[in-house]
């Protein structure tokens, strides 16, 4: 059985998904841009600020769910640009305490409005 997620203190979807669907005990996220939920606008302009707002749109997500950073399992990030790849990095190494979940990071030629930084999970209870 699966639950649609949904959070207004996380940016609604801009298109046909759900923020987040709990099938079980597993939470898989869509990816979050650095967009400030009441506004729709990015938080910044540069990738740090982005990368910042992202995590707070995914705290959110888990919130809302009943799940917590240390549930996070996986986390794929996607950089519009790879040179952005050690500041992203500096602010994803606060987000987790003891362990850091597994983790991809690719860079794609463009994001949705034209973001720098997306962030996707996949959390476990």
């Amino acid at each position: 059985m699966k639950k649609i997620i949904v959070t207004k203190n996380a940016p609604a979807a801009i298109g046909p998904y759900s923020q987040a669907i709990q099938a079980g005990n597993m939470l898989f996220a869509s990816g979050q841009l650095g967009l400030v939920p009441e506004s729709g606008e990015f938080a910044a302009q540069d990738v740090k600020g982005q990368t910042e707002q992202a995590f707070k749109n995914i705290h959110a997500v888990l919130a809302e769910a009943g799940y917590a950073i240390e549930d996070v399992v996986k986390v794929t990030v996607f950089l519009a640009d790879m040179g952005d790849f050690g500041t992203v990095n500096e602010v994803y190494a606060t987000q987790f305490k003891d362990t850091y979940p597994a983790r991809s990071a690719v860079a794609v030629k463009t994001l949705p409005k034209n973001a720098l930084v997306e962030i996707e999970i996949i959390a476990v209870k």
